[in-house]
C-alpha cells in the first residue's frame, strides 16, 4: 500500500495479502469486543505483531472473576479514549500495576457524545426528536469526520500513537465505550499506516458489529418496551462501512493520504512513523 487513505473496501489491492491472519483472541466473556490488533499482513509481506496492542470496549464491564484473565495479557498501559463523563460514570477496572492513560479525543466536540446515548435510550420521545427522520443516518459519518479534524482528536490520537512508541507502555490496550468508533478509527488508521490492505482493515473494523450485536439487543428491546422504535437508533449501534469511509474521505480531503494525516494532522515525523512500523511489523 502506498499510504493513500483510499476507500477501505477498494478491490484489487493485493488480494493474496488482504486476508488477515487469525490472531489469538482473548477469551474474556464480559468483554466480547476484546481482540488483538495484530495478525494482518501488510503489502510488503510483513505481519502485524500480536501481543503488543489490544482493543476493547470499556473495562468497567470486566467481571471481577475475569480480572485475572485480563492480567494474563501482560498489559502495562490502557489508553482510554472516553470523555470525562464516561470515565467518571463507568470507571475502568484494571489489573494491579496497569497505568491508565487518558486520551479524550472528543473533548472539543459540540455534538452529542456517547455519554448522552444512555439518556436517549431511556427517553424515546427525545430520541425521536434528536435522531428521527433519518437524522441518525447522518450522525455517525459526521462524527467520524470529527475524529480526523477535531483539535482534541488530533492531539489525542497523536498522544496515543506516540505513547505506543514507549516500550514501557507495551503491551497496551486502547478502548472507548463500545470499542467500535473512536477505537475503530485508531486501529484502522494504525493498520493503514502499517500498510495493511484496505480490505483487511475494513474486515477488522466490521468485526466489532458482529461482536457487539448481542450486547446491544437488550437495550434496544427495553427502548421498544418504552414505546420507542428501535430502528430510530439502529444507525447508532451499527458498524457500517460508510462510517469508516467518511473518516477516510476526510483524510483525503484534508491531508491527501494516511501518511500525511500522521505527519501533518498528528504531528508525527518520519522517524516516529518509521518507529511505529518497526515496533508493529515483523517478518514471517
Amino acid at each position: 500500500m502506498t499510504g493513500e487513505a483510499e476507500p477501505a473496501a477498494a478491490p484489487g489491492r493485493g488480494p493474496a495479502l488482504a486476508e488477515p491472519a487469525a490472531a489469538p483472541s482473548p477469551n474474556i466473556r464480559s468483554l466480547p469486543n476484546l481482540r488483538d490488533v495484530g495478525g494482518a499482513r501488510a503489502l510488503d509481506g510483513r505481519r502485524v505483531r500480536t501481543g503488543l496492542l489490544y482493543r476493547s470496549e470499556d473495562l468497567s464491564r470486566v467481571d471481577p472473576d475475569e480480572l485475572e484473565a485480563l492480567a494474563r495479557l501482560g498489559l502495562r498501559a490502557v489508553f482510554d479514549l472516553r470523555t470525562e463523563a464516561e470515565r467518571t460514570g463507568l470507571p475502568d477496572r484494571l489489573p494491579a500495576g496497569v497505568a491508565s492513560v487518558v486520551v479524550d479525543v472528543l473533548r472539543d466536540s459540540l455534538r452529542l457524545t456517547p455519554a448522552h446515548m444512555g439518556d436517549l435510550l431511556a427517553d424515546p420521545a427525545r430520541a425521536e426528536e434528536v435522531f428521527g427522520g433519518g437524522r441518525a443516518e447522518a450522525f455517525f459519518p459526521e462524527a467520524y469526520r470529527e475524529l480526523v479534524h477535531l483539535p482534541s482528536a488530533r492531539a489525542g490520537y497523536r498522544d496515543l500513537f506516540a505513547g505506543l512508541l514507549d516500550a514501557g507502555r507495551r503491551p497496551a490496550l486502547v478502548h472507548c465505550t463500545t470499542g467500535k468508533d473512536r477505537t475503530g478509527w485508531a486501529v484502522a488508521a494504525l493498520l493503514l499506516l502499517l500498510g495493511v490492505p484496505g480490505e483487511a482493515v475494513m474486515k477488522d473494523y466490521l468485526l466489532s458489529g458482529a461482536n457487539l450485536l448481542p450486547t446491544f439487543a437488550p437495550a434496544l428491546e427495553a427502548f421498544a418496551a418504552r414505546g420507542g422504535d428501535p430502528e430510530t437508533l439502529r444507525p447508532l449501534v451499527d458498524v457500517r462501512p460508510a462510517y469508516l469511509e467518511a473518516a477516510l474521505e476526510e483524510v483525503r480531503h484534508t491531508y491527501g493520504d494516511i501518511e500525511s494525516y500522521f505527519a501533518d494532522g498528528l504531528g508525527l515525523d518520519g522517524g516516529a512513523r518509521a518507529a511505529l512500523r518497526d515496533v508493529f511489523l515483523e517478518l514471517g
